[in-house]
């Protein structure tokens, strides 16, 4: 694969934060591929209309519309195979993928999780990092598995926590390094450096620990 051949995919449910990011990646020449079409399981979701005025080609797959968690999986899977990506970006997705989904895209499939991983799997990750005392916030991203939040770390970066943090006040100081990590973690996938082994993911011949290696970008 060229350096800037790569094609993705981005999956959304909602305003299109993480999609943004990819496209400013993209005009700034950061990103070494290009979005190749956005996937929505909601069809009011405002990052269709990011990426429609982007110039980039939309589908929705409405989920209420499939009795089986199953059959909307299928239907989406063959959407996406439509247009031969390299990286499946699960970009603020709000579904739960099904282990055959995850399967047929295997080593493809990233996500991008508001805590240091293995740490706050789940939800209110920032409010249980807080009550848990901790000096640090922060993102991973990592490749999807069938066990939710739990798929081998790519990168991480910390945030700190400042006094007076609330769940608002850090989720907000941790969004602009996540717009940040996201795309640089997709390069090292459309690059080949890192791949999806069965020990874990791999960085050349490293294998990285569960939450990936640490990354600190120059600026927010």
């Amino acid at each position: 694969m060229s350096a800037a051949s790569g094609r993705l995919a981005l999956l959304l449910s909602g305003r299109g934060s993480n999609l943004g990011a990819f496209l400013r990646a993209q005009a700034a020449g950061e990103l070494q591929g290009s979005v190749e079409v956005v996937i929505s399981n909601r069809p009011e979701a405002a990052g269709l209309k990011i990426a429609q005025d982007a110039g980039i080609a939309t589908a929705v797959v409405d989920h209420t519309q499939y009795e089986t968690r199953e059959a909307f999986d299928e239907v989406l899977a063959q959407k996406i195979d439509g247009f031969k990506p390299d990286v499946v970006v699960l970009a603020g997705f709000m579904r739960i993928l099904t282990a055959t989904f995850v399967d047929r895209f295997r080593g493809q499939l990233i996500n991008i999780h508001p805590s240091l991983l293995p740490k706050y799997r789940g939800l209110n990750t920032h409010q249980r990092a807080l009550d848990a005392g901790e000096r640090e916030g922060g993102a991973t991203v990592h490749f999807v598995t069938a066990d939710l939040d739990e798929g081998p770390g790519i990168l991480q970066t910390p945030v700190p926590i400042v006094p007076g943090d609330t769940a608002a006040s850090l989720a907000s100081r941790v969004l602009p390094f996540e717009h940040k990590l996201y795309p640089h973690a997709a390069n090292l996938l459309l690059t080949g450096q890192v791949s999806l082994k069965a020990q874990g993911a791999v960085w050349g011949d490293e294998i990285l620990p569960p939450g990936g290696r640490l990354w600190r970008p120059n600026s927010c």
